[in-house]
């Protein structure tokens, strides 16, 4: 499919604006993924299994886990074996289809990630504090508009 370009110079400011976005989030998730492995042994995708599931007490199926954090089933498989082996998650099979399972954080697991998850809002906050307050909703606001135009 062939898209003409009606105005070139937007065009390569909209380039610019996704390449700087780029190198933005990788920054900080570089910095947030050393920070993770340094201080708790911990990778950036099993964070995020963990933050989701800590997120959710009640817990999630394995299906609805990978469509939250926009991964493979497959991954969050992986990782959540993992997970179980070190008794931060359990797996619960459901009562209406024993095939599926739903995945919970652990006393274990909770007590890690109240600790993680302050760190961690901490190391965001340090990493964008040079954000103003009136900068960050106008960006929070143009990442909200860049995904819900990509829904339509």
């Amino acid at each position: 499919m062939s898209h003409t370009i009606k105005n070139a110079s937007l065009a390569t400011q909209r380039v610019r604006l996704w390449l700087q976005m780029l190198k933005a989030v990788r920054t900080v998730e570089g910095t947030l993924r050393e920070r993770l492995r340094k201080h708790y042994s911990m990778t950036l995708p099993r964070f995020d299994v963990m933050a989701t599931l800590y997120a959710t007490p009640e817990g999630l199926r394995m299906t609805e886990l990978s469509d939250q954090l926009v991964v493979s089933s497959g991954n969050v498989t992986g990782i959540v074996e993992k997970l179980v082996e070190d008794g931060l998650v359990e797996r619960q099979s459901m009562e209406k289809d024993r095939r599926a399972h739903l995945v919970k954080t652990t006393d274990k697991g909770r007590t890690l990630m109240d600790e993680v998850t302050t760190v961690h809002r901490g190391w965001v906050d340090e990493l964008l504090e040079d954000v103003s307050e009136p900068d960050l909703a106008r960006a929070i606001s143009i990442m909200m508009d860049i995904r819900h135009a990509q829904r339509k």
